[in-house]
């Protein structure tokens, strides 16, 4: 239900927007992250407290509570219906193609009636864009390219923005009857940037229960089979999801045979057979006996293998780094380190978050707010890094404001003394089209940590942008890149750099590269983040939160990093403060 209601709010949005009304669209904005941020589904919110409790969700006013009480009862709200009738566009394809904002929809629409993605793409192929005031060629080669890219992406689901809703189903199907356990298996297990479909593996001594509950969740849209042992469904949300009950002496094999990517796991049997064993979801076999199964430990050993987490298993050499330094072919057990698997950096690792926005510029929560809900969350330290004047749209900080807002740090702080929380001050500075940055020097070395990003000109040719990016480096008051190549799954393509020039500048120079933990940016990719770690480089994992509910993304950034090999001091961040900042420049 979440995922919906957060669509149907953002819709609500747009369309306000579309219509010219104030302040109302970011409050639905808001509220449409704060529900897909919900461990919880709404519903059991609701029937909980009822309208009490919906506004206790952060950003929720009396008015939004209202209207998600409506949705819950209605699966409809009643406002939303008459804006869409009002403009019969579909707002979720056409707003994900970028460059077109509400303004352009609703322009699109008047002039050229255009309500889907396809007819926009009908139109700009048509060469009937560039007729309208304002639009032009290359407007149309954009669109274009941004919805050529969307196709790619087709059929693939944000990580972050869905795993509340899956692991809300896992948890109601662990407490059915005879369910003894349930767990994720597939590209989620991985914790990949994006998934395609849901896979529960479950033991349960009574499996007709389990089949009939997960057919019948609420969150399902559509039966495709049910089975016995197997159930397959459509939810609601758009993914397709399976339920699969497995005999105890199987589940490890299960979950190995249903988490590797197809790459790693082809290595895998391919290693088996060479040993003499046959591989398959149902154990590991000496001709017709199950020599192992029920871990997936013991089937990795049996091969003479390490265990290697989740997040490695994708072909990327970890079979020949879980190598065991001992001679099987003479029967000795496996003993000793693996070889050269790298000892990832864990989940609870950071201390602290480097990319935090607040009120002071685009973000919903002062620095209080912030500071106190990264405390609640288990951090040390936070850094305040708002936006700089060029972002106009934000509401950016000069010199003047940045001077302003380090006094208001230093005000938060003393209200925190003794508490072992710091807030350290900071600013997310725009690098310039020619590598320059729009704070002067002076006052950024007032800053306790300086991050600076690309937020315009993301056509440059390759050898320019990197260029550009390298110039930042080279100034001696920028200590991190964030979000390093621009770069909005589903939404907007890296923009053109040679990674391999600036990580070896950022090496040379000391710049750390960050790990923006947003789903939708993940960014560095994991091969990047790998290609970090052989040189060097130092990395930082931030959640780059514009709200309290952002947080918890940050385990999302440390996914990413696991994914690409690093430890835990590859990551200045999971030092304590004073600790952290010896390591910039």
């Amino acid at each position: 239900m979440n995922q919906n209601l957060a669509k149907i709010l953002r819709e609500i949005s747009v369309l306000l927007e579309i219509k010219g009304v104030e302040f109302k669209p970011q409050a639905y904005e808001k509220v449409a992250h704060s529900i897909e941020m919900l461990e919880e589904d709404v519903k059991d919110i609701y029937q909980k407290g009822g309208l009490k409790a919906l506004e206790e969700i952060s950003g929720v006013g009396r008015g939004i509570a209202e209207k998600i009480e409506e949705y819950i009862k209605n699966r409809r709200i009643k406002d939303h219906a008459l804006l869409k009738k009002e403009i019969p566009v579909d707002i979720d394809e056409l707003s994900t193609v970028e460059g077109v904002g509400p303004k352009m929809i609703l322009r699109l629409y008047e002039e050229l009636k255009i309500k889907t993605r396809d007819q926009l793409e009908k139109a700009a192929r048509a060469g009937k864009l560039r007729g309208l005031e304002g639009f032009g060629q290359k407007t149309e080669e954009n669109i274009l390219r941004s919805i050529d890219f969307l196709k790619k992406e087709h059929g693939r689901f944000i990580l972050g923005f869905v795993m509340p809703e899956m692991r809300a189903i896992v948890e109601k199907i662990r407490k059915v009857p005879g369910v003894e356990r349930a767990e994720f298996a597939g590209s989620i297990r991985r914790m990949q940037e994006t998934v395609g479909d849901l896979d529960i593996l479950v033991i349960s001594k009574k499996p007709s229960l389990a089949m009939d509950f997960f057919v019948t969740m609420p969150e399902v849209a559509a039966i495709y089979a049910k089975g016995n042992t197997k159930s397959s469904v459509r939810l609601k949300m758009g993914m397709d999801a399976d339920l699969r009950v497995l005999p105890p002496e199987s589940f490890g094999a299960a979950l190995q045979y249903f988490t590797g990517d197809k790459y790693h796991n082809v290595q895998l049997r391919q290693i088996a057979i060479k040993q003499g064993y046959k591989l398959n979801e149902y154990g590991l076999y000496k001709g017709k006996k199950l020599v192992a199964g029920r871990t997936e430990e013991e089937i990795y050993e049996k091969l003479g293998l390490a265990w290697m987490p989740p997040e490695l298993r994708t072909n990327g050499g970890e079979l020949v780094a879980a190598l065991r330094p001992v001679r099987q072919a003479c029967g000795e057990q496996a003993q000793g380190k693996p070889d050269g698997l790298p000892k990832l950096v864990e989940y609870g690792d950071l201390m602290g978050d480097l990319q935090i926005q607040t009120d002071w510029t685009d973000g919903e929560n002062s620095i209080r707010e912030m500071a106190e809900a990264a405390k609640k969350q288990g951090l040390k330290y936070i850094c305040i890094t708002d936006h700089t004047k060029t972002l106009a749209m934000t509401g950016g900080s000069d010199e003047k404001k940045l001077l302003r807002q380090m006094a208001a740090i230093d005000e938060v702080n003393r209200k925190f003394k003794g508490s072992g929380f710091k807030v350290l001050k900071g600013a997310e500075v725009n690098i310039m089209k020619d590598g320059t940055l729009d704070i002067n020097d002076e006052t950024l070395a007032k800053l306790d940590v300086v991050g600076a990003s690309v937020h315009s000109n993301f056509n440059m040719p390759e050898k320019d942008m990197t260029a550009r990016i390298i110039r930042a480096m080279e100034n001696p008051n920028v200590d991190i890149i964030f979000h390093p190549t621009g770069r909005v799954i589903k939404r907007r393509e890296a923009y053109k750099v040679n990674m391999d020039e600036l990580l070896k500048s950022a090496k040379r120079t000391k710049t750390v590269m960050e790990i923006d933990a947003f789903p939708d940016r993940l960014d560095l990719k994991d091969e990047y983040i790998r290609k970090a770690v052989e040189l060097g480089v130092k990395l930082a994992i931030d959640s780059d939160a514009h709200s309290v509910a952002h947080f918890s993304y940050l385990e999302f950034g440390v996914a990413q990093a696991r994914r690409g090999w690093a430890e835990k001091s590859d990551i200045i961040n999971t030092r304590d403060w004073q600790e952290m900042l010896k390591q910039l420049k």
